[in-house]
C-alpha cells in the first residue's frame, strides 16, 4: 500500500480527521470506515429523493475506493492486489450504475463487498 497515496485520498474526502499519526494499515481502516459511511449516507439520500446530495455522496465513495485502487501494491500484493483491483473497479462502476438509477440495492450491494473487504483487512495484524 502506498501509504502517501491513502493520506492524500483520505485527507481529500474527510479533512476534519487528524491522519497524519496513523499507519498505513491505519490509513485503509479509514479509507474503508470512510466509504460505509458515505455509502451508508447515500442510500439514506436516496430514499428521501435527494438526488444532488445522493450524487455528491457516491462521488466521495467512488473516490475512496479509488484511492484503495491507486494505494495497491502489485509487486508485493500478488493475486492478492490483482484481486481487489478487480473488485474496487467492479464496485465503482456498479455505484456509477447506482447513481444513474438511484439504487439503493446496488449501494447495499457494494457497502456488503466493502464491509467483506474491511473485515479481512482488520484481521491482518499491524
Amino acid at each position: 500500500m502506498n501509504a502517501m497515496a491513502a493520506l492524500k485520498q483520505y485527507q481529500s474526502v474527510n479533512t476534519q480527521a487528524k491522519a497524519v499519526d496513523a499507519s498505513p494499515h491505519r490509513l485503509i481502516q479509514m479509507l474503508m470506515e470512510g466509504g460505509l459511511t458515505r455509502l451508508a449516507q447515500a442510500r439514506g439520500a436516496i430514499e428521501r429523493g435527494q438526488l444532488a446530495q445522493k450524487g455528491e455522496l457516491i462521488g466521495k465513495a467512488i473516490a475512496i475506493i479509488g484511492g484503495l485502487r491507486d494505494g495497491l501494491n502489485f509487486e508485493q500484493g500478488g493475486d492478492i492486489a490483482a484481486n481487489l483491483d478487480s473488485l474496487y473497479e467492479y464496485m465503482m462502476s456498479r455505484l456509477l450504475e447506482a447513481n444513474l438509477k438511484s439504487d439503493a440495492a446496488l449501494v447495499d450491494e457494494v457497502a456488503g463487498l466493502l464491509r467483506d473487504v474491511k473485515t479481512g483487512w482488520d484481521g491482518i495484524a499491524q
